[in-house]
């Protein structure tokens, strides 16, 4: 038994709605063994999907191919991440974090004496 790609990336929830997974695909967002893929290619349990989302890469392993697109919950047992992919988004999320808390904030809107000073800043 088969599914296209991208219906099942639609019911595992990577992506809102199909036509978005269909941009992934051509965007070369999804790939199989390193290999772009189309939107119709069909897609049988046990191949290894790298998607890529944003700054988020996921590496999965497909486990069912799915009816519909349910819950969560159901969604989560089509596929399983792998460790390394875990690993590597959970490196990226915590220097994401760590470079978001080293960031100074204001507690206000610049005025036109500060912004002005921040106009002269940018340009050198």
């Amino acid at each position: 038994m088969s599914l296209r790609v991208d219906k099942w990336l639609w019911f595992a929830r990577f992506f809102k709605s199909r036509v978005l997974a269909a941009q992934a695909l051509r965007g070369g967002k999804v790939r199989i063994a390193g290999a772009r893929i189309k939107s119709a290619r069909e897609l049988r349990v046990g191949e290894v999907l790298e998607i890529t989302r944003g700054i988020e890469r996921f590496e999965v392993c497909v486990m069912e191919l799915g009816q519909r697109r349910g819950p969560a919950s159901e969604a989560q047992r089509l596929y399983q991440e792998t460790e390394a992919s875990k690993a590597r988004r959970a490196a990226i999320q915590a220097a994401h974090d760590a470079a978001k808390s080293s960031q100074l904030f204001s507690d206000h809107k610049p005025n036109k004496r500060e912004r002005r000073q921040l106009e002269r800043f940018r340009r050198g």
